[in-house]
């Protein structure tokens, strides 16, 4: 035990020289070592404590009469002559302390041997070997110089942050056992998954492919919105080859050094040259890859270069080596039209957000680790959760064993999911926030109008739930509607549908309030974006015709807005797209207004419900939902012989 106790402090501060440990995993190469003031100052102290003992004779030195006076008092014991200098031991009369021992120069004194036998002082010469302490005095302090100076050398050449290495490439490489991913835990995208799966075979086998003349892709582009599992597929296909996995962002390429980002793609494509066959994957590749010249103001040399070296590099290896180049990106409209070539990143994978089914296979991938309760339906929590990527699925899941672990709960049951999903769509509950009876009273109104005109037309999405609990930075409240099915295309009337719900909570408060408030801005916001896409991109102007007035580069993957578009019509044009969009949102502030007019005695008690209990969702619902679709085909039934019966009760 204390022999231990001994050796802690020598270890700390070998650890604290070495640098911090992980655990013996971390490889040699791989050691950081920490540079500090402290090492210097050490190094100084140690440098200072030689120079002392090396030149301690020299403190001792004394006038050659004093040295004449020593002998001739009897107080030496024993003299070495050398050639330049006389030492003397002088006589301890205390043996507990050392003996002390002066030296003087030496000058031509013929007497002094024949003085030193006359007092029975020992002596003997020396050749003057004092050349071993000088160089000591030297050595060690430059040895001690350049072994700091090379702690500082590999401090700055080590590392990915290091100077010297600013031309290597900062490439993570996974060996094969440390991907640890393979197909079967992608989910949700079987199509991108068939798309990639000849690439594995090449890498397994390519002589089954050249014996026919075939040559494998040299570059996959791998495209879709943020989350759909894009480096997650990459990873898979190493794993599932069996392949190192060298991984590297579009943006690590580029630094402000110039030259540095062309140097990193050349080691980068050295090193897996080297560990063929292998696969490179580039992680958001529009860093790196923006078509050259799309602004000639602000554009980027350096990041050119960069770029021109990757095509060189793409072009230069050979397909038969096994190295296949995998890029990701999420916008691949402003991608270099010299990258997509044929030769180049010449096959695209799209992968697009999941359908219902996939939503269901993901959720079930990620619930292995996490004990669900007997309630949990994962297809409803896939119908419930539509736009929903896999990183929104996965987010879900954790959220939802979180919640569940507050709770103190044994297994995550479905309520968890639901407040899981409420939290994500709509953000974290504020049930603390104050809200005065007055505001609180608007709120309900508005968002019972939204709701009533959902359940009041046919071609809407069912409403799922209504609360007036503050949730996020600004939503005082929320109405929630869930789609049947996955829908791709929006019809025109579906679309007005839209335009009258988001216009319902503004048309409630006018209604029973007689006056308006700001909380219908993102509604206004959310409907005129609608409107101006129904005339200007969709052709649903029945003035203005079925033309576009748009012409952009907008990411297929992406919601970009409107930012960005280039006008391509007259002013005329532009006045009879104002006045468009002015008379459809009109129309149908009207069309809203007539039906909460006739639904008021509805809307009255759906408003008193919600201002009692905040939320209502599930067979409450329903049975509101289910009375009011009766009461609509009850007024449709008896509006007489002259109506077609087939037609909405609502016209737009």
């Amino acid at each position: 035990m204390a022999g231990n106790q001994q050796k802690d402090p020598l270890t700390k501060w070998i650890n604290r020289f070495r640098g911090p440990s992980n655990g013996g995993d971390r490889r040699p190469d791989q050691r950081k070592v920490h540079f500090s003031i402290w090492y210097f100052i050490l190094a100084v102290l140690v440098i200072f404590w030689f120079q002392s003992i090396l030149s301690e004779q020299q403190t001792n030195r004394i006038p050659y009469s004093q040295f004449k006076e020593l002998i001739k008092s009897g107080k030496v014991a024993s003299v070495v002559v050398g050639p330049d200098l006389v030492t003397a031991t002088l006589k301890n009369g205390d043996n507990k302390q050392p003996a002390k021992i002066v030296s003087a120069v030496r000058v031509e004194d013929p007497g002094l041997v024949n003085e030193l036998e006359t007092h029975g002082i020992k002596y003997r010469g020396s050749t003057g070997d004092r050349w071993i302490g000088t160089l000591l005095s030297w050595v060690v302090p430059l040895g001690i110089f350049f072994f700091v100076w090379s702690l500082l050398m590999r401090r700055m050449g080590s590392g990915p942050q290091g100077v010297l290495s600013v031309g290597k490439a900062k490439v993570k490489i996974y060996a094969e056992k440390e991907i640890g991913v393979t197909f079967d835990d992608v989910a949700g995208i079987d199509e991108a998954k068939a798309e990639l799966e000849e690439v594995v075979d090449f890498l397994k086998d390519p002589g089954k492919f050249e014996k026919l003349g075939g040559k494998i892709p040299k570059g996959v582009l791998l495209v879709g919105a943020p989350g759909t599992g894009k480096t997650l597929l990459a990873r898979a296909v190493a794993g599932e080859a069996g392949v190192p996995f060298f991984s590297m962002s579009g943006s690590e390429f580029v630094e402000m050094f110039v030259g540095v980002g062309a140097a990193r793609v050349r080691d980068l494509f050295g090193q897996a040259k080297e560990h063929a066959p292998c696969i490179i994957f580039v992680d958001e590749l529009d860093a790196l890859g923006k078509a050259r010249g799309l602004n000639p103001i602000g554009g980027h040399d350096e990041r050119e270069q960069t770029l021109n070296q990757l095509l060189v590099e793409m072009d230069g290896f050979d397909p038969r080596a096994g190295v296949i180049i995998m890029a990701a990106t999420n916008r691949p409209e402003i991608l270099d039209p010299a990258l997509l070539r044929a030769g180049r990143f010449d096959r695209h994978v799209a992968i697009d957000k999941p359908d219902i089914r996939g939503r269901e296979a993901i959720l079930n991938v990620h619930a292995q680790q996490v004990k669900l309760g007997p309630d949990v339906d994962l297809k409803k929590i896939a119908a419930m959760t539509p736009g929903f990527v896999g990183a929104d699925l996965a987010n879900l899941i954790n959220e939802a064993a979180l919640i569940a672990a507050r709770r103190n709960r044994e297994d995550v049951t479905m309520s968890e999911f639901q407040e899981a999903a409420d939290r994500i769509i709509g953000g974290l509950e504020k049930r603390n926030r104050a809200m005065n009876p007055k505001e609180k009273e608007i709120v309900a109104y508005h968002e019972s109008g939204h709701a009533l005109v959902a359940m009041s037309l046919k071609n809407t999405d069912p409403v799922s739930k209504i609360s007036i609990i503050p949730r996020g930075i600004a939503a005082l409240g929320y109405t929630q509607q869930l789609p049947t099915e996955d829908r791709y295309l929006m019809t025109r009337g579906e679309l007005l549908a839209r335009l009258k719900v988001l216009l319902g909570g503004r048309v409630s408060e006018e209604i029973v309030f007689g006056d308006i408030s700001t909380g219908a801005q993102n509604d206004l916001q959310r409907a005129t974006d609608i409107a101006r896409r129904m005339i200007m991109e969709y052709g649903m102007s029945e003035k203005l015709g079925p033309l576009t007035y748009v012409r952009e580069s907008r990411s297929a993957h992406l919601d970009l807005g409107f930012g960005g578009r280039e006008r391509d019509f007259s002013e005329k044009t532009a006045q009879q797209i104002d006045e468009e969009m002015v008379g459809m949102i009109e129309k149908t502030h009207e069309a809203v207004h007539k039906i909460l007019t006739e639904q008021r005695q509805m809307l009255e008690k759906l408003a008193r419900i919600l201002l009692e209990r905040e939320t209502i969702d599930g067979e409450e619902l329903k049975k509101f939902q289910d009375e009011v679709r009766a009461k609509l085909d009850g007024e449709e039934s008896s509006l007489g012989a002259g109506h077609n019966a087939t037609s909405p009760p609502i016209s737009t």
